[in-house]
């Protein structure tokens, strides 16, 4: 009988290429396919640590289509390592559904650790992290998101949200109005961690993030926290957007 192969949650450096572990690039090498978010970056890595192997997509899109045929390849003995755009997979992208499929499919699912944007820039924000909590993304409709931001007004643990960039702008304005004006902290994440000027507040944030040069290829990530109570904000945005002058 035909041994199942493995699926394998590879961390990949969100930035810097050196951030990543032995163990991550032997079973890039090792594993008969890469199942990737973003194909063109992936390549990048792999070929930057001159491994070969074959890569297909899977992202946010096509993951249902894909999602039988990838288990079935994983039922036939190959082993697969699944890599988000960056980071650790399947925290807020389609990654998840694949690794339910293997599941229920009785097939193992090995991670192998390494960087995580959230948890990388919360890490210097200065934002208490004993207790903290992961939204994810916001709705994208205003209604929704901004009832979802009344609820957590009285939340006193640091909060961390997913947003992409062309909403930030509506997000920062939900936030004022909803929450009040606090204490921001930014960090880009490109080859090295760049943050925004310490101890921001939201309408001077909205300033220094008009001043810079926007880019559609950036990641940055956004720590918030309000003075009066120990509520913490920390906002991860998914594409790279902001550069420190």
């Amino acid at each position: 009988m035909q041994a199942n192969g493995i699926l394998y949650l590879v961390s990949t450096p969100i930035g810097n290429l050196e951030d990543i572990t032995f163990r991550a690039l032997r079973i890039l090498s090792e594993v008969d396919l890469v199942a990737a978010e973003d194909t063109r970056r992936t390549r990048r890595l792999l070929t930057h640590y001159n491994i070969d192997t074959s890569v297909t997509s899977f992202f946010q899109g096509n993951e249902h289509a894909k999602l039988k045929g990838l288990v079935d390849k994983l039922g036939l003995g190959k082993s697969i390592a699944l890599v988000s755009d960056a980071g650790t997979p399947t925290i807020s992208d389609p990654g998840y559904l694949l690794v339910v499929g293997a599941i229920k499919a009785e097939i193992m699912v090995v991670s192998i650790p390494g960087v995580t944007a959230c948890i990388s820039a919360a890490s210097v924000s200065g934002m208490p992290l004993h207790n903290f909590a992961f939204e994810g993304f916001l709705s994208p409709k205003s209604g929704k998101r901004r009832r979802r931001l009344a609820r957590l007004r009285q939340d006193e643990r640091t909060m961390i949200f997913y947003e992409s960039p062309h909403r930030l702008i509506k997000f920062l304005v939900d936030v004022v109005e909803i929450l009040g004006d606090r204490r921001f902290f930014m960090v880009q994440q490109t080859k090295r961690l760049r943050n925004s000027p310490p101890n921001s507040r939201v309408e001077s944030l909205r300033l220094w993030w008009r001043e810079e040069i926007l880019e559609e290829t950036n990641e940055f990530i956004i720590s918030y926290s309000k003075l009066v109570y120990t509520v913490n904000f920390f906002l991860v945005i998914k594409i790279l957007l902001i550069r420190r002058p």
